[in-house]
């Protein structure tokens, strides 16, 4: 039996307007993202997705994307705390710039696709083992069925570099996940299956130009997370 997931990031905070790592800090949405996480939940409840159980990250961010989503579809959000973003340690609350200048060979590595513990925290592997585990584990009790997982942009990354079996410094070049987007794989006996990227179409509409994230000026340098 094939399950479906859609893997969906939190919407916008503050952290993420300038620029800054949030990792485990339990960064709330701002505004804008408090609109981006209702269109989500309206855009679901009108294409009549049918969620048979939504998880999230139990970081507010993503809690408070997942509870707008239930609100609309009706139904109730369970926390799984293993879908926090990567914890970044120390470079938490910083800016790039920032970590450039207070830690410059640990930055240089991680900008050089080498999969260093960032900021004292953890590696993207092991992230990324954390999250599939998870969400393999999820899946396994919901066989045939139809998942929403509320997390952020590091973990899917991860999650769609597992399904489409990328590994080692591929990772850094996968496409950057905007806020509250929307994407799908399908698992089944065979595997993991994309079906869906990075899509912002419910924002896309408004023609409002802040809902919508936009990649990093400089896809040279590690995105924050």
């Amino acid at each position: 039996m094939i399950t479906t997931v859609y893997l969906i990031r939190h919407g916008e905070t503050d952290w993420n307007l300038t620029g800054r790592w949030q990792g485990h800090a339990d960064v709330p949405l701002n505004a804008v993202g408090l609109r981006q996480a209702r269109l989500l939940g309206q855009r679901l409840a009108q294409e009549q997705v049918r969620f048979d159980a939504i998880y999230s990250s139990d970081l507010t961010r993503a809690y408070q994307t997942a509870w707008e989503l239930g609100a609309a579809v009706r139904v109730a959000v369970q926390l799984v705390p293993n879908l926090r973003e990567i914890d970044l340690g120390v470079w938490s609350g910083h800016t790039s710039a920032e970590l450039q200048a207070r830690f410059p060979e640990e930055f240089a590595l991680v900008a050089a696709g080498q999969d260093i513990p960032r900021g004292g925290g953890e590696t993207i592997r092991a992230m990324r083992h954390r999250v599939v585990e998870a969400v393999e584990a999820l899946v396994a009790q919901h066989r045939g069925e139809t998942l929403g997982i509320v997390t952020h942009g590091g973990c899917i990354r991860a999650l769609l570099s597992h399904a489409v079996r990328l590994d080692g410094e591929e990772f850094r070049h996968f496409p950057h996940i905007g806020n509250t987007s929307i994407s799908v794989v399908r698992v089944g006996h065979a595997g993991w299956e994309t079906v869906l990227v990075n899509d912002m179409a419910h924002l896309e509409v408004t023609h409002d130009p802040e809902l919508v994230s936009a990649p990093p000026d400089d896809a040279e340098q590690p995105q924050a997370l």
